[in-house]
């Protein structure tokens, strides 16, 4: 009897996640052997579920909302990434107790962007929407592919403010307030990391700001098209994509540290919009 490796994706809720359905599909691309769970619980519960599952035998998991912040509090070593973004998404269980944090959640994006959509980074003016977790979790790996300069817009601009503070040292990185995007020359690149497509509401970006060459991602998914990218279809633009390669890319990266090989993600995706 082959003894599997056990993984474990947590979240509050956690029903609609489709973690164990791309982490099986992973597993099967690289021949590995191993059982990914999903599991819902108590916001009070979370260290404890963490720390039961590495007692008995898990080997990691990931974190999903709200519970990112709490697996940053509770790893014993973070990565640079997880450092910056305050947050952590990737959990590994070391044989000596040990609880390493990492959060792939930017290079997973990033990866989709320039590897499977093709769309290079380098050297163009980025404008990122929002200035929550999401969007902290993408700057590193966003500023590591040396674009011109990335725009932080936020409907609060000190927070905006803050993160590009934070992020300075990383790249031209600017922070400001939605009614400042007025004064802004075109964008080749807009990525929404705001809860445009949960509320139904696009940030106020002027339509002046992007083109038909202009690129829009969308870190959110959905069944239907977000407002983000009905917004991107109105005003003509051509290059555009939701986050499901996003959400595969961060789950590759995680796979990638638990087992030491990168899978494939352009099948897993294929697979996925085919069911939805």
């Amino acid at each position: 009897m082959v003894v599997m490796d056990k993984y474990l994706v947590v979240g509050n809720p956690i029903e609609h996640s489709r973690s164990p359905e791309i982490h099986t599909m992973f597993a099967e691309q690289c021949q590995q052997q191993l059982r990914y769970d999903k599991l819902k619980v108590d916001e009070a519960d979370f260290e404890s579920a963490v720390r039961d599952f590495a007692r008995v035998g898990g080997k990691g998991m990931n974190v999903t909302v709200p519970f990112k912040e709490e697996a940053f509090a509770i790893a014993d070593e973070l990565s640079e990434a997880a450092q910056l973004a305050g947050a952590v998404n990737t959990l590994s269980f070391q044989q000596d107790g040990r609880i390493l944090g990492d959060n792939t959640d930017g290079l997973g994006m990033v990866n989709d962007i320039v590897k499977r959509l093709a769309w290079p980074l380098q050297c163009k003016r980025i404008l990122l929407l929002g200035a929550g977790g999401a969007v902290k979790g993408v700057l590193l790996p966003l500023l590591q592919q040396k674009p011109a300069q990335i725009v932080i817009a936020n409907r609060t601009a000190e927070k905006a403010k803050d993160l590009a503070r934070r992020f300075s040292n990383y790249g031209d990185v600017i922070g400001l307030g939605y009614a400042e995007l007025e004064n802004q020359a075109k964008f080749d690149v807009v990525i929404n990391g705001t809860s445009a497509g949960l509320d139904g509401e696009m940030p106020p970006v002027p339509a002046e700001l992007v083109d038909s060459e202009t690129a829009v991602y969308d870190m959110l998914y959905a069944k239907e098209a977000t407002p983000c990218l009905r917004w991107a279809q109105a005003l003509g633009v051509e290059k555009k994509s939701d986050g499901l390669g996003m959400l595969v890319g961060q789950a590759a990266q995680s796979f990638k540290i638990w087992r030491h090989i990168e899978p494939d993600t352009s099948p897993v995706i294929e697979a996925l919009q085919k069911k939805s």
